[in-house]
């Protein structure tokens, strides 16, 4: 009788690519890896900033002080040139106003002509009259080309002027000479030019208001302000006689 010999089990044999496959897989992460040798792989060295150039800080603070300078330079040329154009208009609207105020007073020139002389008078006030009238028509065409409100505005009162201020000295060339001292002082009631304040006082309005428009938004605003605060504030008390009193009832 035979004994059976014991068989053993049989051998898997691995494919090489699964071998491979077995031998490399490995946690992921920070850990070494491993080679199919054995060997141990260091892990990537993480990425660094490069820290800027040293020539960089000196350059950006060369380009911030010259921005600076250029907005400084900027600001102070345009405030200039705003300072030097309000101050120009305002030459050119009180200039315009002199002329009309010496439109004003030739009636009284003519009331107060020499007596003695009486045709060098007429030809000498002529003269002044029209050198007057030139001038009027001067400012009144290069106050429109500034302005067109305040050029209206003095329009109107040039227009307004030559017909009131214009009857006043007809009336003073058919009147005689004055040939006494008391007559030198000619009241309202032979020469009335009080039609004028009003148009007169449109136009100081107007011009001054353009003015206004030519100052730094902080001094019109504070312009403004201080208008306001004299228009609604009560008039000063008398010094004297002090704060009016209640009626008693």
């Amino acid at each position: 009788m035979s004994i059976p010999t014991p068989t053993s089990p049989p051998i898997l044999e691995q494919s090489p690519t699964a071998a491979a496959s077995a031998s490399t897989s490995l946690p992921s992460g920070n850990a070494a890896t491993f080679s199919t040798t054995g060997t141990a792989t260091p892990p990537p060295a993480a990425a660094t900033s490069t820290p800027p150039p040293g020539w960089l800080g000196p350059v950006l603070a060369a380009l911030v002080s010259a921005a600076v300078a250029l907005w400084l330079a900027a600001a102070t040329a345009r405030r200039k040139s705003r300072e030097d154009e309000r101050s120009r208009q305002r030459d050119l609207f009180t200039a315009a106003f002199q002329a009309y105020a010496d439109y004003r007073e030739m009636p009284y020139a003519i009331r107060r002509r020499r007596n003695d002389e009486a045709a060098a008078e007429r030809v000498r006030l002529s003269e002044i009259l029209r050198e007057i009238q030139g001038r009027l028509t001067y400012y009144e065409t290069w106050i429109a080309a500034e302005s067109a409100t305040v050029g209206s505005a003095y329009t109107a009162l040039v227009l307004k002027a030559r017909a009131v201020v214009g009857g006043a000295m007809r009336e003073a060339w058919n009147t005689p000479a004055i040939a006494e001292d008391k007559a030198m002082n000619i009241p309202s009631a032979v020469v009335d030019l009080s039609s004028l304040a009003e148009l007169q006082g449109a136009y100081v309005t107007a011009f001054h208001a353009r003015l206004e428009m030519l100052l730094p938004w902080w001094k019109q605003l504070s312009t403004r302000l201080i208008t306001k605060v004299r228009q609604t504030s009560p008039p000063p008390s008398d010094p004297v006689s002090g704060p009016p009193k209640p009626l008693s009832s």
